[in-house]
């Protein structure tokens, strides 16, 4: 009668084939080895909701999220439906303002052109460009005017862009809205800004 030799550990790569108490049992024919035994143990990632979105790009029954400084994180995207849904997320007095600047740059620019690009939204004329786009911050809501150094009057805040100038409008300061629709009919006739 032949003589049984021990077996010795199977061998995965140059290494020995440990088991750990109550792991699981490998299939028949496969090897393995410790490596992919804490693999498998590993947990899993946990998969990502999906977000309902409205047609205009904005969340659906989800509240706003508010970026740094109270700016609205509206997803990129062309048309009027994305700017409504940043102007509808804008923070408190804000909302109101944002409404108001929107009619009134409508009203300069009939057929403006608009989109929310870096959550932002932005104005100008389809195939010729940015000339005005709008941003939240904590204590005031600003309005850039890209060729801002070419209006007459040039708008009052400083950019550090040569071209640029801003109008910041604060809560409880006055809106002069004559100069403001000035300012929108020169800057639309201004080579606009690609972005």
């Amino acid at each position: 009668m032949a003589m049984e030799t021990p077996r010795k550990p199977a061998k995965a790569g140059g290494k020995d084939v440990v088991g750990k108490a109550g792991a699981k049992a490998p299939r028949p024919g496969t090897v393995r080895t410790e490596s992919s035994a804490r693999k498998q143990s590993a947990p899993l990632p946990v998969p990502k909701t999906a977000v309902p979105r409205a047609p205009g790009g904005g969340v659906t029954g989800a509240p706003p999220v508010l970026l740094a400084g109270g700016n609205p994180r509206i997803a990129k995207g062309e048309g009027n439906g994305p700017v409504q849904a940043y102007i509808a997320a804008m923070p408190g007095w804000k909302r109101d303002l944002g409404r108001r600047l929107d009619a009134l740059i409508e009203r300069a620019v009939p057929g403006v052109h608009k989109a929310v690009k870096w959550n932002s939204p932005l104005y100008g004329i389809e195939g010729e460009g940015w000339f005005l786009g709008i941003h939240c911050f904590t204590k005031y809501v600003k309005v850039a005017f890209f060729r801002g150094m070419s209006l007459n009057p040039v708008p009052p805040g400083e950019s550090r862009s040569k071209d640029t100038r801003y109008l910041n409008l604060r809560e409880d300061e006055p809106f002069d809205e004559k100069q403001f629709l000035d300012w929108v009919r020169q800057a639309s006739r201004l080579p606009g800004e690609r972005m």
